[in-house]
């Protein structure tokens, strides 16, 4: 959505590693926001991030209207991927998946792209999006590129800028808490699962408004034992008024 950091251009890399041409699409989706939310607010750098786009080597970059996106309005088509969108963020933000897939789907349609690079930061929304390409058949080859990170441990985000300078010092707690728990999940029994957790949990700092701390299959988004292969442990939390996600694989 546009307010590119160096976690975007790690995927512009990623996608100029596996294609002849890279296109970056820049575009505040209206869709995947709820009333109250932060679309008005969110930034838009526009000048800054073409500015990075033709440093980075991109060779083109589709910044469309949402009248271009949306010709007949945000109402007259929305696409539902199921289950795999409705427990966690889908259960936090009502609609939000929904307006994400429609989006993507939008997208794909007019750039015919053979490869799309997201990053594994929105864990959630690639598992979302995984289910729409394939459901769909759209041709879409999907590579899942790391979190990028800062030096403290706090995963690259947009809106991280959000956050005052109290609250941005407490904030790669959260990253510590999914470290914390991973090594006591790995050194414990599957029973004493939800007790790692929630000790983990507890270390975070009052500022933080935890909505959830927990293990599950980075396909489904279903919960998951954390001795299953695909077992990711992943987290939401507000903090400073600023809703910050994050996300650890358990093996590996």
């Amino acid at each position: 959505m546009g307010a590119l950091h160096a976690g975007h251009l790690s995927l512009v890399e990623a996608a100029q590693a596996r294609s002849d041409e890279t296109v970056v699409s820049i575009f505040v989706n209206p869709t995947q926001f709820r009333p109250g939310e932060d679309f008005d607010r969110y930034p838009r750098p526009h000048d800054e991030d073409l500015a990075k786009c033709e440093a980075a080597g991109v060779d083109y970059v589709f910044m469309p209207s949402v009248e271009r996106m949306y010709p007949r309005g945000q109402d007259a088509v929305r696409i539902h991927v199921g289950s795999v969108g409705d427990r966690w963020e889908g259960e936090a933000r009502p609609g939000h998946f929904d307006g994400v897939a429609t989006v993507v789907t939008q997208l794909m349609l007019m750039v015919r792209p053979s490869l799309a690079v997201f990053s594994v930061k929105d864990l959630q929304q690639c598992a979302v999006i995984e289910k729409l390409l394939t459901s769909l058949e759209l041709g879409v080859e999907l590579h899942l590129a790391p979190t990028l990170r800062e030096p403290d441990g706090l995963a690259m985000s947009s809106r991280n800028r959000y956050l005052s300078p109290g609250a941005r010092a407490v904030a790669p707690q959260l990253y510590q808490a999914l470290t914390m728990a991973k090594e006591r999940l790995a050194s414990s029994k599957e029973s004493d699962a939800s007790n790692r957790l929630k000790e983990a949990a507890s270390t975070l700092d009052s500022m933080f408004d935890l909505q959830y701390f927990s293990v599950v299959n980075r396909v489904s988004m279903e919960p998951a034992p954390p001795s299953e292969d695909d077992a990711w442990l992943m987290t939401a939390a507000r903090l400073d008024g600023t809703r910050l996600i994050d996300n650890i694989c358990l093996h590996g």
